[in-house]
């Protein structure tokens, strides 16, 4: 097996949420395993995700878990994630739900390098890069 890379996003109280709203996004399989499940079933935080990963048809993989209390959490300032390639239609309906009652940064729009690009920041505090590659002539 080939070396890979996947975004590992860190949430307080709100994996389980997030990670649904990715799966509504993205589509695919969604796994989730909980800390109580996990050896903790009398932990405060036993109903919290202690691993989740979206695997989807695309290829994407998404990974994330629930901070534990103790440890500190800086949601958004750590990961932004980039989205990229020349499927124009689904990254526009991915940009669209990820945007829908987030902050558009960057509005989806033509760039100065060809290039449709747009930033935006979810309803959850991750921020998305969207780049949709233009033919080249």
């Amino acid at each position: 097996m080939a070396s890979i890379l996947n975004p590992y996003i860190s949430f307080r109280d709100d994996a389980r949420q997030a990670m649904q709203f990715y799966r509504d996004v993205f589509g695919g399989e969604l796994t989730l395993s909980t800390f109580g499940e996990s050896g903790m079933p009398d932990a405060p935080e036993a109903d919290k995700i202690m691993h989740a990963q979206l695997q989807t048809d695309n290829g994407f993989t998404l990974m994330a878990a629930d901070t534990p209390p103790g440890m500190d959490h800086n949601p958004g300032t750590n990961i932004s994630i980039s989205l990229s390639g020349d499927d124009g239609d689904r990254l526009r309906e991915y940009w669209a739900k990820l945007a829908d009652g987030g902050t558009v940064a960057v509005p989806l729009e033509k760039q100065m390098w060809g290039d449709e690009f747009g930033m935006c920041v979810d309803k959850f505090g991750i921020g998305w890069m969207v780049n949709i590659s233009q033919p080249q002539d």
